[in-house]
């Protein structure tokens, strides 16, 4: 075992000499014509790599990754080709985690109101929308005044 310097990650490496491979059908392709030795190396971790590929590939993984599909990615989608969320300009993840907050809060006002205009015209969405706005903006507000170091204030 040993750490590979170019990705800083624990693998595992192989030899086999020349005769362990007479008779394989790819010998020359893998070996050379003048190679004493064949070398290679494996990451340490291949069993969990497996164990994690078998579970992608079972029928309750398939059936996941369609909803995954379906459900968070279109988000992800919308945020970075429609939204201008490409990149994250802030230092720490408790800033990078209010950027995120605060693109959620638009996708689901932007989707809100979408779904508000094809409604009935009422007026009881938009009295709705508003409550939701007015405690939304006041959560914010808290949450963005709260010090960064404590990250709990009072009332939220």
């Amino acid at each position: 075992m040993f750490n590979d310097h170019r990705t800083g990650t624990k693998k595992k490496e192989y030899r086999a000499r020349k005769h362990v491979c007479k008779g394989c059908p790819i010998r020359e392709q893998c070996l050379g014509r003048s190679a004493q030795e064949k070398k290679f190396s494996v990451t340490y971790y291949r069993e969990e790599y497996e164990r994690n590929i078998e579970r992608v590939n079972s029928s309750q993984g398939r059936y996941m990754k369609g909803k995954r599909q379906s459900t968070v990615e279109p988000v992800f989608g919308t945020l970075t080709q429609f939204m201008g969320l490409r990149k994250i300009n802030t230092i720490g993840l408790e800033q990078a985690n209010k950027v995120m907050h605060l693109s959620a809060i638009a996708y689901n006002l932007k989707k809100y109101l979408k779904f508000e205009q094809k409604r009935s015209k009422s007026g009881v969405g938009k009295a709705a929308l508003s409550v939701f706005i007015k405690t939304g903006l006041h959560k914010l507000q808290r949450w963005f005044l709260c010090p960064a170091k404590t990250m709990v204030c009072s009332g939220a």
